[in-house]
């Protein structure tokens, strides 16, 4: 069997017709057997499945979100097809089984299955109509549901993924297709050993395609952004910012450590162990080489900056005098791994530590109702996290200027602050 190449297509290229139009033509003349198609939910389809939870949760009226979103579908659907296409009942289908899963009751006791069984449907919603196209326009490809391939453990929103069974699913079920047509699959999700649907973490459509990839041995992976490639900064805040033409593996897991959304964070290693290149490319500028993400063995010393928003500031002080030790700092970790947080940065005091984290629905509460009986608990919220990689060539002062910052910390290789 030829190597595979897999190509993922996120939101942003999938999000109208003519987006959809754009992305047949970068497949008419790159479209053969052994190429896998990752497709993600169309433009802001996600946050309109979260946005329906959050309504029932609240046992609000989902009506008119509801329909919004099945119409946002069908119109894309209307501008590619003829009346009495088969699509247009195959969506409708994938409507009402949503429709169905949102009558069950969702509480922040069951809420992060309710989200995985619900947020399946955009990048199932979007693969349908984007694999029916190409198939209509003479672009063969076989739908593949990525819940009986990638198999993961019951930590629903954040599953972890069970390498063994998947490849065998891989081996099984994928290979043998791929042997004489394209295959199209859905990022993000999976399913448990229940069968029941598993997400990989919010934007893990690129972590699909690295774990696909890596089962397959693949010659290589290609995500297609709507930018030239990585960048040193997001050039909507700095139109300055740079392209990088290549960068190693380890630099790369680096930024996507410290919040880079351009790649999801667990994204390179699956890649990286099997020394499969991955390349990040333009789907506006689609013969444009963009950046080459492989095993170069140095570091660009660029200087790059990266913001996460949306972010928490929690501070714990021991509530006795004692100076804080490494079992307070356990007792932290271990609930912080029991609600699925990541620290973003960490810093110590005599008395205390902070932590910034992302802004969970639920989390938070529940990480203070845990620990406030051993430590004085205060947060701020609202907050941003800048850091910047190789800082020694960047004009920090322009960071920090007339903005309230919270909290600052430096190295050698990383400068970072919290700021309001």
């Amino acid at each position: 069997m030829a190597k595979t190449i897999v190509f993922k297509f996120g939101g942003a290229s999938v999000k109208d017709a003519e987006s959809i139009k754009n992305l047949s033509e970068i497949l008419r003349n790159r479209l053969r057997n052994s190429t896998l198609l990752v497709i993600s939910a169309m433009g802001k389809t996600t946050n309109a499945l979260e946005k329906l939870l959050q309504l029932r949760l609240d046992n609000l009226d989902i009506s008119s979100n509801y329909t919004i979103l099945k119409n946002y579908h069908l119109e894309i659907c209307q501008a590619l097809f003829p009346s009495g296409h088969p699509v247009f009942s195959r969506v409708e289908n994938l409507f009402v089984q949503l429709s169905h899963k949102l009558e069950k009751p969702i509480s922040p006791e069951n809420y992060d299955e309710a989200y995985d069984r619900i947020i399946c449907f955009g990048e199932l919603i979007s693969s349908r109509i984007v694999a029916e196209y190409l198939c209509e326009i003479g672009l063969i490809v076989v739908w593949q549901d990525a819940r009986e391939l990638i198999k993961t453990d019951s930590n629903f929103r954040f599953a972890n993924v069970d390498w063994v069974n998947t490849r065998q699913n891989v081996k099984k079920v994928l290979e043998p297709v791929l042997e004489k047509f394209p295959v199209m699959t859905q990022g993000f999700i999976g399913s448990n050993s229940a069968g029941k649907p598993t997400t990989l973490g919010r934007e893990g459509s690129d972590f699909s395609a690295a774990i696909l990839a890596s089962c397959l041995d693949a010659r290589s992976v290609t995500i297609w952004k709507d930018v030239p490639g990585v960048l040193n900064a997001d050039p909507k805040l700095f139109p300055e910012s740079v392209l990088f033409d290549e960068l190693d593996y380890l630099q790369a897991a680096q930024m996507t450590f410290y919040g880079a959304t351009v790649i999801h964070p667990k994204t390179i290693k699956p890649l990286a162990n099997r020394k499969i290149p991955l390349f990040v490319r333009s789907f506006l500028k689609p013969d444009e080489s963009g950046t080459k993400i492989h095993d170069t063995g140095a570091p660009n010393l660029l200087p790059t900056i990266i913001f996460k928003q949306n972010q928490v500031l929690v501070t714990f002080r021991v509530t006795d005098f004692t100076f804080l030790n490494e079992s307070h700092i356990h007792v932290i970790y271990q609930q912080l791994d029991e609600l699925k947080l990541q620290v973003n940065l960490l810093q110590t005091t005599a008395m205390g530590v902070s932590l910034v984290l992302d802004d969970q629905l639920f989390k938070l509460e529940k990480l203070i109702l845990a620990l406030k009986s051993r430590f004085t608990i205060r947060y701020n919220d609202g907050l941003e996290l800048l850091t910047v990689l190789n800082p020694q060539l960047a004009d920090l002062n322009s960071f920090t200027k007339d903005r309230e910052v919270l909290l600052e910390q430096s190295s050698r290789h990383a400068f970072q602050i919290v700021r309001r």
